[in-house]
């Protein structure tokens, strides 16, 4: 099979924001390939002397679990005042956030035009990949070699480079929304302290909550009034920049 079979594999992954299929994970139990044989037939035993019940084995030992300590007590502590309780839904606020949203407005559109910059050039590819099946009959086996070689080469160094340029438009996008997080952090204490809270949960892992507690909505005006927008630093591709794996989610279980 020529090495151009390889490609088809490669070029669809130049699509902005395709990721490797994820590895297959076995499932079931691991059988030890001893257990999977066939077992030799037993030897017919005499009538007169019939087989001995096997011997059952021995009951695996509890293992003692070993005594608590007992501590000295520790010197008395004042205790924790009542806890006045608050809660928040972070995500909410974000979403409502107008310096959010604009941070994701403009990493989309990068995303965007980054996009049709991989569609080119996926394209440039292709089309190259069909010239050298054109020249098989014309090409001796090496020459074919050293272009498919190349054309390798091109692939993916065309991987490392939109893969570096989509990760530094995510980069940019995470140092933007960091500016809204720290300014959040600020405004929710300051929310808290005004209505006298110590105690501030995720409004998301609460069972049960009264609209008193609530100062979701107190804070998405206060964060917009004081931060309305934020500017999202260039996407620059420095030497050397790791590129991080896509999130898989549950994809291959």
């Amino acid at each position: 099979m020529s090495p151009l079979s390889r490609f088809s594999l490669v070029l669809p992954l130049l699509t902005l924001g395709a990721a490797p299929a994820a590895q297959a994970q076995s499932s079931g139990y691991f059988i030890p390939p001893s257990a999977q044989q066939t077992a030799p037939a037993a030897a017919p035993v005499p009538a007169a002397k019939p087989a001995p019940a096997p011997t059952p084995a021995p009951a695996p030992q509890k293992q003692a679990r070993p005594e608590v300590p007992n501590l000295p007590a520790l010197p008395p502590e004042p205790a924790p005042p009542t806890a006045v309780v608050g809660v928040l839904s972070v995500p909410e606020v974000m979403q409502k956030s107008t310096a959010a949203q604009g941070v994701q407005q403009i990493i989309q559109q990068r995303q965007a035009e980054l996009g049709k910059e991989a569609q080119a050039a996926r394209a440039k590819i292709q089309s190259e990949q069909q010239a050298i099946i054109a020249q098989r009959g014309k090409l001796s086996d090496a020459q074919l070699e050293v272009k498919e070689q190349a054309l390798q080469n091109e692939i993916a160094a065309t991987q490392t480079k939109f893969g570096q340029r989509n990760q530094a438009i995510q980069n940019s996008g995470q140092a933007a929304l960091g500016q809204v997080e720290a300014e959040l952090i600020a405004i929710i204490r300051q929310e808290a302290q005004a209505h006298g809270m110590n105690l501030v949960l995720h409004r998301e892992q609460v069972a049960l909550n009264v609209a008193a507690f609530d100062i979701t909505d107190e804070t998405v005006t206060q964060l917009n009034k004081l931060l309305p927008s934020v500017k999202v630093p260039p996407s620059v591709v420095t030497p050397g920049m790791a590129v991080n794996p896509p999130d898989q989610g549950d994809q291959g279980q």
